[in-house]
């Protein structure tokens, strides 16, 4: 027998924490490791795959889902910090059938993007429509700026967001072109 072998001590088992959301109006429970983000949790536990994993650094806003009615970027929140709260997707918006009213305008203003980043964006606008802070089409612009992604459907995205609103589409800078199918600066 060869006195240079060891056995390597048994690994240790990985600890779980039970998590318990209501996601989208239903309750889930769940056992996670510690590390699990709610990003993570929501598309390979919960099968919610409408959040994307964009920067997956909380840069680009494709994460973005609702915490109590707040938005977040569901990357860079860890999955047991959410224990007990009310989450809702970009899959919860609509009301069965019937499209949230801001669906509704994205159809309308073609405001949709490859599809990529439009979840976080509809969620993200919901988020900023909860929060009462904006009043002038600037103000929507500003508070969209975390979902980065600004291919040529966002001037249709600014154009969705003020409409449900019922704010005056463009009326806070009036000689600020926009052709569509560019990028605003």
């Amino acid at each position: 027998m060869d006195d240079h072998l060891t056995t390597a001590p048994p690994a240790a088992a990985i600890s779980t924490y039970p998590v318990s959301l209501r996601i989208n109006g239903q309750q889930h429970r769940f056992e996670v490791e510690a590390w699990v983000t709610l990003l993570d949790l929501l598309r390979e536990r919960a099968g919610l795959t409408g959040s994307k994993k964009g920067c997956d650094h909380g840069q680009c806003g494709a994460c973005t889902v609702l915490v109590g009615g707040k938005r977040i970027n569901s990357c860079l929140t860890l999955a047991v910090m959410q224990n007990g709260k009310d989450i809702t997707t970009v899959e919860g918006l609509a009301d069965g059938t019937r499209l949230h009213p801001l669906q509704q305008a994205f159809i309308e203003h073609d405001a949709f993007q490859c599809g990529y980043c439009t979840p976080g964006q509809l969620c993200s606008a919901v988020g900023l429509m909860n929060e009462g802070q904006a009043g002038t089409v600037a103000d929507v612009r500003e508070l969209m700026s975390g979902n980065v992604c600004r291919c040529g459907a966002y001037p249709g995205i600014v154009a969705a967001v003020t409409e449900v609103m019922g704010l005056p589409e463009r009326k806070d800078n009036p000689d600020r072109p926009y052709l569509p199918g560019t990028v605003p600066a």
